[in-house]
């Protein structure tokens, strides 16, 4: 029996469906509602979704956060009650449209209150409501936070229609054009990010409305110590707690390893299926954030923060095409790297690399990390084993992929993973050769990589595939938005400007 003013645990009398292996059923008293009159669930989704009323009742859940991953791949949304999750799994829940229309300061780019809301869509006009439709069968629970579970949301509008500009859509489309094709894609992830101490909880009333200043910090490694075993034992708290969390949410978690650089680690993800893979990164990447928060630590995926030296963080992002359930870049002749498949696919990702780096490497920080001789990339080559060069070719059997080293760990897994089936479904389509693997990765006699954003914004512009592939309406969002970014960021004084010509001048 609960406590004065705590409700009492729920207790499911309803009897089980046969098969139902102990799950909740689902009566005609859950259905009928939005999800289902739009019919934006499946048997499948159905089926997670009544585990999920089960669990929630066996594990004494109150709260659930149902969230989406936005443009910039954050996770926003709502922590509903226990009793208010289940009419969200049948109707959805409500969220202002004009969250898909922010730069990374928080500010609407677009003008809201006008009709179409500058971009054409109706639906986002005047910061009306999208719909969260829960994805019941993404639901964990979050181990850091008490009685407290999660669900992974798409976006739809009030009359059912996909929301255009939403991430996991766009690249669960994508996915569905190369599954049109015979292929499926799988994804491995390596995703280095910094920690540090936190000094103290210093928040500042400056800037209000704006991105405050940042949190003071104190280094966590001396760094230089590439997989030093005594180095990582000295940041053991960090490693057990990520560990824990990161397993307890079911995320492939393959490895936790010290970097090169100081403060600086890196998790590896077993390879899973490309839609699965980017859901994964975006929860890893929050729950990394949340755990070293509640535990005196503050650990950041912007790519080169003040303190890493030149050891930025990179997300190198592990490829290959199935076909029928046998590696598609397998090649069929001994001695050869890739089949001709993976050699078309390889060809398009360095064809469209300059545009796709828009969505590789979406911040500004990110360019800081296209240095020679760092274990980056700063030109448009491919190699084999070769981590100097944008693509790393592996041939390894049946394990034979494409590692694309160029991404940053702050990018939008959707878009990251979606620009690589663009490219290279281009390249294959028009049977592309990339041409000979490099051995000088710093000083071949290639394109570079764009040096800024502006600049890959400019590539972009140029580069019609993108445009073709999700829509000119998508492509003028997002640049819009990231010009934005880089208009405040050229408008900003900063303090290398200030030591450089304050005193000289």
């Amino acid at each position: 029996m609960g406590g004065a003013g705590v409700r009492a645990r729920s207790v499911d009398e309803r009897p089980v469906s046969e098969g139902g292996g102990g799950a909740r059923p689902i009566l005609d008293a859950d259905r009928g509602g939005f999800v289902e009159r739009h019919a934006l669930w499946g048997d499948a989704e159905y089926a997670a979704a009544a585990q999920v009323g089960r669990v929630m009742d066996e594990q004494g859940i109150e709260l659930v956060r149902l969230s989406f991953c936005d443009q910039h791949g954050s996770l926003r949304g709502k922590t509903l009650t226990r009793d208010a999750v289940w009419p969200a799994m049948r109707d959805g829940c409500t969220a202002p449209s004009s969250l898909v229309l922010k730069d990374t300061s928080g500010k609407s780019v677009f003008p809201v209150f006008t009709p179409g809301a500058g971009i054409g869509v109706d639906g986002l006009a005047f910061a009306g409501d999208v719909v969260l439709v829960p994805d019941p069968a993404t639901f964990r629970i979050l181990p850091w936070a008490p009685r407290t579970g999660w669900m992974l949301c798409d976006l739809v509008f009030p009359d059912g229609a996909a929301v255009p500009l939403s991430t996991r859509e766009l690249c669960r489309r994508t996915l569905a054009d190369l599954a049109g094709h015979g292929y499926e894609l799988n994804v491995g992830v390596e995703l280095e990010f910094h920690v540090f101490r936190a000094v103290a909880d210093d928040r500042s009333p400056s800037r209000p409305g704006q991105p405050g200043e940042p949190s003071r910090t104190a280094p966590l490694t001396r760094g230089a110590q590439l997989l030093h075993e005594e180095g990582l034992d000295e940041v053991d708290e960090v490693v057990q707690f990520l560990s824990d969390g990161l397993t307890a949410l079911d995320l492939p978690l393959r490895s936790i390893e010290l970097e090169f650089g100081p403060n600086q680690l890196e998790v590896t993800l077993a390879p899973r299926t490309a839609l699965a893979a980017a859901d994964a990164v975006v929860l890893c990447r929050s729950a990394i954030r949340q755990l070293c928060k509640r535990n005196g630590y503050h650990a950041t995926f912007m790519s080169r923060p003040i303190g890493a030296d030149t050891a930025s963080a990179g997300w190198h992002l592990h490829q290959s095409l199935v076909a029928g359930g046998v590696n598609a870049f397998v090649p069929s002749q001994p001695g050869e790297v890739l089949s001709d498949v993976g050699r078309h696919y390889l060809a398009g990702l360095l064809d469209h690399a300059a545009a796709a780096a828009v969505f590789t490497t979406p911040t500004i920080n990110g360019y800081k990390r296209y240095q020679p001789y760092s274990l980056a990339p700063d030109r448009i080559v491919w190699g084999v084993d070769n981590k100097g060069a944008m693509v790393r070719a592996v041939p390894a059997g049946g394990a034979t992929r494409l590692e694309n080293r160029s991404g940053e760990p702050a990018a939008n897994p959707y878009l990251y993973v979606a620009s690589q089936v663009v490219s290279g479904m281009s390249g294959m389509a028009g049977r592309s050769e990339p041409g000979p693997p490099t051995t000088t990765p710093y000083t071949a006699d290639a394109p570079g990589l764009p040096t800024s954003l502006m600049e890959a914004l400019d590539a972009l512009d140029r580069d019609p595939v993108f445009a073709k592939a999700w829509g000119p309406q998508v492509i003028d969002w997002y640049t819009r938005i990231k010009r934005a970014e880089a208009d405040r960021y050229l408008a900003e004084v900063s303090q290398w400007e200030q030591r450089e010509y304050f005193g000289l001048f």
